[in-house]
C-alpha cells in the first residue's frame, strides 16, 4: 500500500505542481500581448492548480505515515519540514502575489482597450514598443521565486539529506 501512496504522491506532484509552477510563466506572454481574456483565464487556472496542489501534500503525508518504521519519518524530519515550509511559501506567493497581479492586469487590459490599431499584430507591436502591464514584474518575480522554491522541494524529496 505504501507504494501506491508513493505513486499517487509523485503523479499528483507532476500533474498538479507542474502546472502550478509553469502556468504563471506562460501568463507573462499574455501580459506582454495585453490579452485581457487570456490573463483572466490564466489567473483562474493558476489559482485552481495552486489549490489542487494541496492534494500532493495529503498524499505526501499518507506516504510518510505508511513508510517503513526503519526510516523514522515524521513532520519534524529536517528534509520533510524544510520541504513543507518551502512549499507553503510557494503556495502563498502564488495565491497572494501572482494570482491577484494576473487578475489586476486582466482588469487593466479590459478597461484600456486594444494597445494598437486594429489589424496590427497586437502581441508583436506591444512587445516591440515595450508596452506591458504594471503587474508584469510582480508576476515574473512571484512565479520565478515560486518555481525556484518548488525545485528546492523536489531536490529535498529526491536527496533526502
Amino acid at each position: 500500500m505504501d507504494t501506491v501512496m508513493d505513486v499517487l504522491h509523485v503523479v499528483a506532484a507532476v500533474f498538479l505542481v507542474g502546472p502550478m509552477a509553469i502556468l504563471p510563466m506562460t501568463a507573462l506572454r499574455s501580459l506582454r500581448a495585453r490579452d485581457s481574456g487570456q490573463a483572466a483565464s490564466l489567473a483562474k487556472s493558476v489559482n485552481l492548480y495552486t489549490l489542487l496542489s494541496l492534494i500532493v501534500v495529503v498524499f505526501g503525508f499518507g506516504a510518510m505515515s505508511m513508510a517503513d518504521k526503519k526510516y523514522d519519518l515524521s513532520v519534524t524530519t529536517p528534509w520533510i519540514l524544510i520541504s513543507i515550509i518551502l512549499y507553503i511559501v510557494a503556495l502563498v506567493l502564488n495565491l497572494a502575489v501572482v494570482v491577484p497581479a494576473l487578475r489586476q492586469a486582466a482588469e487593466e487590459f479590459a478597461g484600456a482597450g486594444p494597445a494598437v490599431a486594429p489589424g496590427v499584430d497586437q502581441a508583436g507591436a506591444a512587445a516591440a514598443v515595450g508596452v506591458k502591464s504594471k503587474m508584469y514584474p510582480r508576476v515574473a518575480m512571484g512565479s520565478g521565486l515560486s518555481a525556484l522554491l518548488l525545485v528546492a522541494v523536489v531536490v529535498l524529496m529526491v536527496a533526502k539529506p
